[in-house]
């Protein structure tokens, strides 16, 4: 206690010091143990995340109330409250991670917010201490991502330029061997944030930050007699294995742009501090939850296989499951006389260093299949309940060869296995099909040639975009050779989106003059109907409508009957 004598502490405010010393510790042990949780399934985990809560909500409210006690006494320096409010933004991060509910990445944002605004590691370069200086960087890369995904373009520039001028001081005062990599997180976020093709502009050519959550205005909604299903989503997996794409913090620019596909406008929650899920009811938002996500960065196979099995049997009734697999594709290696679902390949998972032996025997003999590998077959099992697949790879159409084995609703989404050679380029920076199903706009403009745009002319294409949504639902709907299980997955909000941006992104690839040929489109299973959906003639005129106010009518066939 500060070089004090103990004698002259009164006992009140030696027991405070006590007491917060029994806090700091408690919180510390609970922290640490959230790593030994289950990452996956959606109960086991939240009981323990509340007492972590209580016990931080407790340390949080203790320090501001004994604040000059613990200055005097304790020698309760700025960083340490610093290191407090960190723990609690990522607690709020981590149980958005858990729920998918984007209001508690408010709550992080507000905390993180509060350690830059009231400088509290602002004293940490004093101490000749340089785990005290990585805290500090780590912070600021956790930061970054909680911008990221609440798209405060504006914070996040900002703070990279902090922790680059941060990382300099480190690196030159400590002279550590930890440069490079703290270098390439700062190369990482760069190409994050410039990962977009196109630019919206203000008048004063600021740019406007566009956000691809689903709002009230997005989604076509259900009109009078459209009879669709009644199955909502209630789990995806994303899945993120492309070898050279732009990420940041185990999140491809694929991953980050379709779990904004899945996910409402964030909401404030109104009491800072109060523990997740026990919100007064008045607070918590009327309309359902965004359906809960596991994000997987370069899983392995077994990994994948434990997550998908943990989603499948939480499925609750009358839900479906969607799996989203941005991967390389893997190809198949020998010829077969039967064509089975594993006879066609299909998307890279993350090897484990252990199997090299394995891996060398299976190169030796043809007739292997590819072990490190999702074939459409090892989905076969979870397919006894709704499931809803999307492949963005360059073996995609492996899944075209499914077997509805169990007459549960089942679509699969496939992306075209190849792009024009002008577009190749862009990979890294995510992909065409994936960014149509995010911002159908943004991915019209980039095949358009276009890369900025002012805000009044998008506006007016973005109503055009809804307008054709809407005629697509009603297409679908109206339609009679669909196949039903387009149907099945119609009634929910977030899959209605996705199927008219799909058929929006695969009409618009087949009246573009570069995408001639039949890989350069996406595809489906059940096939969606050609003549009457994909090439039908109302959405080709809408289609060459955008491009006329866009002014690039002449990139685009006037119809695909000039094909035939």
């Amino acid at each position: 206690m500060s070089g004090v004598n103990d004698d002259d502490i009164p006992q009140v405010e030696r027991k405070t010091v006590t007491d917060f010393c029994y806090l700091l510790d408690k919180s510390k042990q609970l922290f640490n143990g959230l790593r030994d949780l289950p990452q996956y399934g959606q109960k086991q985990w939240q009981s323990y995340f509340g007492r972590t809560f209580d016990v931080y909500t407790k340390l949080w409210k203790f320090q501001q109330q004994h604040r000059q006690v613990l200055d005097n006494r304790y020698g309760l320096k700025r960083w340490q409250i610093g290191e407090i409010a960190s723990k609690i933004g990522q607690l709020y991060y981590h149980y958005y991670l858990r729920t998918s509910e984007t209001s508690y990445l408010n709550e992080a944002f507000s905390f993180y917010s509060a350690i830059r605004q009231r400088s509290y590691y602002s004293q940490v370069t004093k101490e000749d201490r340089p785990e005290l200086v990585v805290k500090k960087l780590r912070y600021y890369a956790r930061f970054i991502v909680v911008c990221l995904l609440l798209n405060k373009m504006d914070v996040v520039k900002d703070l990279v330029k902090e922790l680059s001028d941060e990382i300099e001081d480190y690196t030159h005062r400590f002279n550590t061997e930890d440069q490079l990599e703290w270098n390439l997180v700062l190369q990482e976020v760069a190409a994050f944030i410039e990962a977009d093709p196109v630019m919206v502009l203000n008048d004063d050519n600021t740019v406007v930050i566009i956000s691809n959550r689903l709002s009230d205005t997005t989604s076509p909604v259900l009109e009078q007699g459209m009879v669709v299903g009644q199955l909502m989503l209630a789990d995806a997996l994303i899945i993120g294995n492309c070898s050279n794409q732009v990420k940041f913090s185990e999140l491809t620019i694929d991953m980050f742009r379709m779990l904004q596909a899945l996910e409402r406008e964030p909401m404030n929650l109104t009491s800072q501090m109060n523990k997740p899920g026990l919100q007064d009811p008045a607070e918590k938002p009327t309309k359902r939850e965004n359906p809960h996500k596991y994000l997987l960065y370069k899983p392995t196979f077994s990994q994948l296989y434990t997550f998908l099995s943990a989603s499948f049997k939480e499925l609750p009734a009358n839900s479906a499951l969607l799996i989203y697999l941005s991967a390389t594709g893997v190809f198949p290696t020998g010829r077969s006389d039967y064509e089975g679902p594993y006879d066609f390949g299909g998307v890279l998972t993350n090897s484990n260093r252990d199997v090299v032996n394995g891996d060398a025997i299976h190169k030796r003999n043809q007739s292997y299949k590819e072990m490190h590998c999702l074939h459409p077959g090892d989905l076969y099992p979870f397919t006894r309940k709704p499931m809803f697949i999307i492949v963005d790879s360059s073996n995609s159409v492996a899944y075209k060869n499914f077997t509805n084995l169990f007459g549960q609703p089942l679509v699969c989404l496939l992306s075209p296995t190849a792009y024009p050679k002008a577009l190749q380029d862009h990979s890294q920076r995510g992909s065409l099909f994936t960014l149509f199903l995010n911002n159908p706009l943004m991915a019209f403009l980039f095949i358009s040639g276009l890369s900025s745009m002012r805000k009044g002319l998008w506006e007016k294409c973005q109503d055009l975009v809804r307008k054709m949504n809407r005629d697509i639902a009603q297409l679908l709907t109206h339609s009679r050779s669909v196949d039903q299980a387009f149907l099945q997955f119609f009634g929910d909000e977030f899959l209605r989106l996705l199927l008219t941006r799909f058929i929006f992104c695969s009409a618009t690839l087949r009246m573009h003059k570069s995408f001639r040929e039949t890989r350069n489109y996406p595809e489906s299973y059940p096939p969606l109907p050609r003549d009457e959906i994909l090439e039908n003639l109302h959405l080709q005129k809408q289609i060459l409508e955008l491009a006329s106010i866009l002014d690039v009518r002449n990139l685009f066939l006037e119809s695909t009957m000039d094909e035939y």
